[in-house]
């Protein structure tokens, strides 16, 4: 299987990106934040205590997060591989999530890190506010969210780092030029 980690702050392109990779790839799609927004909108009691959390910015708990994606992973043991879409969060995740794909006697092939200047994922992420009405996408929000991403979510880029499964990928550009640069990447982890 081809196992994939796409990361970035809020804004960054991980959405628009993954659905490239996965046309491309054929790989199934888990991203924590749809899979969460379809609780909400289903409100269900996980729905309602994750919109709480997420309005204001903050990380759903480990216990929640590692539990869709098990659910998930044994849902699509057959098929091609996966792509993480913003996830692992934490350091503690990537280590669940190694964990569990080592359950299922898999791993992660790399981890890309999209980079993006904080200026402009804050002006991508309001305007993404204007188009789609995501209530999580106002400027007070925004700012903790990147807070959150720079002090929580960095350091997983450490943990793949030691593994030597960490690339980091410019997030500057057209979709087309960014989606290249990852491309090149995936094919030299691609089995």
């Amino acid at each position: 299987m081809l196992n994939i980690v796409l990361f970035g702050p809020p804004g960054s392109g991980k959405g628009t990106q993954s659905e490239k990779v996965i046309k491309k790839y054929g790989l199934v799609h888990i991203s924590t934040g749809d899979l969460l927004r379809e609780e909400v909108s289903a409100q269900t009691d996980l729905g309602l205590k994750a919109k709480a959390i997420m309005d204001k910015g903050e990380l759903v708990s480990d216990k929640i997060v590692i539990g869709m994606i098990r659910k998930k992973l044994k849902e699509h043991q057959d098929g091609p591989g996966f792509i993480f879409d913003g996830f692992p969060r934490t350091v503690e995740q990537a280590r669940s999530l190694r964990k569990v794909l080592t359950d299922l006697d898999e791993r992660v092939g790399v981890m890309i890190s999209l980079e993006v200047p904080r200026e402009e994922l804050v002006k991508r992420l309001l305007n993404r506010g204007k188009e789609t009405g995501r209530s999580d996408d106002n400027l007070e929000t925004i700012n903790n969210r990147i807070d959150v991403y720079n002090r929580q979510t960095i350091p997983v880029t450490y943990y793949y780092d030691k593994m030597h499964k960490h690339a980091a990928v410019d997030g500057m550009g057209s979709v087309d030029e960014i989606f290249k640069r990852i491309v090149k990447v995936i094919d030299k982890v691609k089995p």
